[in-house]
């Protein structure tokens, strides 16, 4: 069986990832998402969050014994690691200049993920301002890249290629005002041929397909599923329409 980045990897189709942030499901609210993913399967499945009140192993084994779809770790420190899962997006801030974000809370993490076996996806992590402070950006005291800056964006997604990072993520933050700006998806598109992935500020299908027609491989939604999980539907629906 390919490992998911070698799926991943294969650009020719569009897919969509649901971030579960555990602190914002009890069980009754994971039951009820775990049947809306089951109706409309994404292709991915994140769990993390910027501070966890709840054990992340429970949210994990819970979609893991509810679904079939991967589960991945998407984590917000370095407390965020369980051998539960089936692999890890293993982030390295290069829109910062925080060394624990770039690369210290990553050695320390290291051993742990080496013995657990679980995939690991080296991915540039990369925050794009929207003119709001966000979750993300308070927790890891960085400053994203202005959003009307796109040469910025494109030198650091570059220099995250040549660093032998194996997929982009660009994050608007959760819960932004809105998404990362379809224009500097496409000039980063054109000038990287990582798979990237895109996330925060997605509440609606429409929105899904700009990125996606932008250049984005993946959209990640989160916050909008978490208030209205009838929401997965029309997303798949905007992933299918494009992968017929």
């Amino acid at each position: 069986m390919k490992s998911y980045y070698e799926q991943l990897k294969d650009r020719s189709k569009k897919r969509l990832a649901l971030l579960v942030d555990p602190d914002g499901y009890d069980s009754k609210s994971l039951e009820e998402l775990i049947g809306f993913i089951n109706l409309c399967p994404p292709d991915l499945l994140l769990v993390g969050g910027s501070i966890l009140f709840k054990p992340i192993e429970i949210t994990i084994t819970a979609l893991k014994l509810g679904t079939r779809v991967p589960v991945f770790i998407f984590p917000g420190n370095l407390f965020q690691l369980s051998d539960r899962a089936d692999g890890i997006i293993f982030l390295s801030l290069i829109s910062g200049r925080n060394p624990e974000f770039l690369i210290g809370n990553h050695v320390l993490a290291a051993p742990h993920l080496g013995r657990s076996g679980i995939e690991v996806i080296p991915t540039a992590y990369m925050l794009i301002g929207n003119g709001h402070p966000t979750s993300v950006e308070y927790m890891s005291n960085t400053s994203p890249i202005p959003g009307d800056k796109p040469d910025i964006a494109v030198a650091t997604a570059m220099a995250g290629e040549m660093l032998g990072l194996k997929a982009l993520y660009l994050e608007a933050g959760s819960g932004a005002s809105h998404a990362v700006e379809p224009q500097m998806i496409s000039a980063i598109r054109k000038n990287i041929s990582l798979p990237m992935m895109v996330g925060g500020g997605i509440r609606s299908a429409e929105t899904a397909l700009e990125l996606f027609h932008a250049g984005a491989d993946m959209i990640v939604v989160g916050n909008a599923v978490e208030k209205d999980p009838g929401l997965i539907k029309g997303f798949c629906s905007a992933r299918d329409s494009l992968n017929k």
